[in-house]
């Protein structure tokens, strides 16, 4: 298929999704998924940057071919082709997902209804921001003032800083890597907060942390729990499989929560199944209709639940 089509494609889009973004004041977005199956890729706006994400296909490109189809997502978009961040998508197993590239990736800060975030294009295969959740966030943020907030496998920490900036009494953001906490820290400032003894960051293995907040009786009011897929990294005893271990995380977070508070539980692994036990832990409601936000509705990137915790007799 000619690449021009694929140009006329993200032409249509771009200008139908960045009307949209400017209203909404998103400069991080996504303009095309896969749309023709021919040309099997994703293609996020960062800015003036845009982050490019090839799938496998059944044929894979020839150099040629692959040059004359980013040549087109570039000029469809309307961005010049030296913006242009390619990422190969392949089937990742354990952290390889999370790994870090020998390339030095491209570093910037964009702007997010209200609130500023970096991100690295390149770098690593996530580049720092779940774009699927940006309506997750903002839930977090309409719900969190006077709360205590945790955040597990909090990533890059933009859940914590949403919380942050609703108003929340105070979070507590954990995740195994200090170059994710470090990112999370540079997050906060970005927005102006600094206060790390009111929004704590813990470099930790979210199991044994939660095994060490319930010895110490801690209790939140609303708690964000959206590990992985998979992980089996070294900082790790054993790995970590949400789909095999998703009571043990659901049971363990719950245990958690104060009286009425609640959990939003989210994973983006294909064909996962909830268990129907993780009824016994409270009222349990599907909400990924209202959390997978426009610019993905395509596609189901990831799936999510509230669970309120059960009142006390």
């Amino acid at each position: 298929m000619n690449p021009e089509s694929l140009a006329n494609r993200l032409r249509k889009n771009q200008r139908h999704w960045g009307r949209w973004a400017r209203r909404e004041g998103i400069e991080a977005y996504r303009v095309y998924d896969r749309d023709i199956p021919e040309f099997p890729y994703a293609v996020d706006r960062y800015g003036e940057w845009l982050y490019v994400q090839r799938f496998e296909g059944r044929t894979d490109p020839t150099p040629a071919e692959g040059d004359a189809q980013l040549s087109a997502i570039a000029a469809g978009a309307g961005v010049p082709p030296d913006r242009l961040v390619l990422v190969e998508r392949r089937r990742q197993r354990g952290s390889a997902q999370y790994e870090r590239s020998d390339r030095p990736g491209q570093r910037l800060e964009v702007a997010e209804r209200g609130l500023r975030f970096e991100v690295n294009l390149g770098r690593y295969l996530d580049t720092g921001l779940f774009l699927d959740h940006r309506d997750t966030r903002a839930w977090v943020r309409e719900q969190a003032a006077g709360l205590t907030v945790l955040n597990l496998f909090a990533y890059t920490g933009s859940f914590s800083v949403y919380a942050a900036a609703g108003g929340a009494r105070s979070t507590v953001t954990v995740d195994m890597s200090s170059t994710y906490q470090n990112w999370t820290r540079r997050n906060f400032l970005l927005n102006g907060i600094d206060d790390f003894k009111r929004h704590r960051l813990v470099c930790a293995n979210v199991l044994g942390f939660l095994d060490s907040a319930r010895a110490a009786r801690a209790r939140f009011d609303l708690i964000v729990l959206d590990p992985p897929s998979f992980s089996n990294s070294k900082r790790m005893q054993g790995s970590l499989d949400v789909q095999r271990d998703q009571l043990t995380l659901l049971g363990k977070s719950v245990a958690l929560l104060a009286p009425e508070g609640r959990l939003v539980f989210s994973n983006n692994r294909k064909g996962f199944r909830l268990d129907p036990a993780a009824e016994r832990l409270g009222r349990v409601e599907e909400i990924t209709a209202r959390t997978v936000p426009p610019d993905f509705g395509r596609r189901r990137p990831h799936r999510c639940w509230l669970v309120e915790a059960r009142k006390m007799a």
